[in-house]
């Protein structure tokens, strides 16, 4: 069986698909079939040694994005899409799989619409509380529709519902449990103190870097920081919270990181007490993780979906939102203080994580794609 994978060049796109590609091989194993040959088409791999880690074959494709406000760049970007389509039309009829998962954004377009063309059916999973233009056009003949939050399945028409399912967002493996065992050493930290862990995604969030060096003396007090500031931003948060806790004595309670690779940010997450983040896909890795959140989302004039994300990630009771035009140290460190001096508060934002967390997303995904593969019939 052949089956194509695609989605728009976004960790939260990229990293879900291969947490299904993964679970396609070990069920096709449990139930004797061969092996599927897999295949991610996408303008970018995004990360082209993750998909040689996992045997999956990387075809380059032509996408180009249409942005919702005027701007020169649609005229290049609308000649892209329609050169990418024709290209891609031919690239897929040359595979020609016997279905395609589509985790949407802008470079799933191209492959999705070659499969409709051809006749390939279509797997969909919408990361968002609210679809997005190309899942949005999807679902009207996808197969199947897996959806990470409850409240996204009431954004389909009725006649469609019956073919939507929510199955939470899938999370790979290798960083879906906390390891707790050995953590603070493995980490260097306190043994004895309540620790924060600060995700901005591993590109960092300047905002959320901003404010936590702007807080580093209040919350250093008390806490210790483990925070993942992004590649590019990590010598100038080093160099601030160096300078923010000169002479402070807790120099060693500030540990930035530019980027916490899978044993590291499971061996973070083993220490941690209440957690930072953005609304995207690391909402889904928190929720595995059973811990309280304090969500930043990207404001919504730049990224429409995460604030939807946020708030209904908060409605599960599992975190509290913080929006970024509110976002001073005041409000900041009272939040946090609120948190972790609570522990009654943090054991029932922790227990509404693990009811709100569906662990076996991608199995249930992929058990599906195998489903209707195996049905498909090619007809060229």
């Amino acid at each position: 069986m052949r089956i194509v994978l695609t989605g728009g060049g976004t960790g939260g796109h990229f990293y879900p698909a291969v947490a299904v590609a993964d679970r396609l091989r070990e069920v096709a194993r449990a139930e004797r079939l061969i092996e599927p040959e897999l295949y991610f088409l996408a303008p970018d791999p995004y990360d082209a040694g993750t998909l040689f880690d996992h045997g999956i074959k990387y075809r380059r494709i032509l996408a180009g994005k249409t942005r919702r406000y005027f701007s020169p760049l649609n005229i290049v970007d609308w000649v892209k899409v329609v050169l990418g389509a024709i290209g891609t039309l031919w690239t897929m009829y040359k595979l020609y799989p016997d279905v395609v998962f589509s985790k949407g954004g802008y470079g799933a377009f191209p492959v999705v619409f070659a499969a409709r063309v051809l006749r390939i059916p279509v797997v969909m999973h919408e990361s968002d509380s609210k679809p997005g233009r190309v899942n949005a056009w999807t679902a009207r003949f996808a197969e199947r529709i897996a959806v990470s939050y409850p409240s996204a399945a009431e954004q389909f028409p009725a006649e469609i519902k019956s073919k939507v399912a929510w199955t939470g967002n899938p999370v790979r493996s290798t960083i879906a449990r906390r390891a707790p065992e050995g953590a603070r050493e493995y980490l260097k930290l306190e043994e004895h103190t309540p620790t924060l862990l600060v995700l901005g995604g591993s590109q960092g969030a300047q905002a959320i870097n901003r404010i936590i060096i702007e807080s580093l003396k209040d919350l250093t007090a008390d806490y210790q920081i483990i925070h993942q500031t992004g590649k590019a931003n990590f010598e100038e948060a080093r160099s601030a919270g160096g300078f923010e806790l000169e002479g402070t004595g807790r120099e060693r309670r500030y540990l930035p990181f530019p980027y916490l690779d899978d044993l590291a940010l499971r061996m973070s997450a083993g220490a941690a007490d209440l957690v930072v983040t953005r609304a995207g896909s690391s909402l889904f890795e928190v929720a595995s993780w059973g811990l309280p959140a304090i969500v930043i989302p990207i404001p919504e004039a730049v990224a429409h979906d995460q604030r939807e994300n946020a708030y209904a990630y908060a409605r599960s009771g599992s975190a509290v939102v913080l929006e970024e035009p509110n976002l001073t140290r005041g409000v900041f460190v009272a939040e946090v203080r609120r948190v972790m001096d609570s522990e009654p508060l943090r054991r029932q934002m922790s227990a509404a994580a693990v009811t709100f967390n569906k662990p076996d997303a991608d199995l249930a995904i992929a058990k599906e794609i195998l489903a209707i593969g195996l049905l498909h019939e090619p007809e060229v």
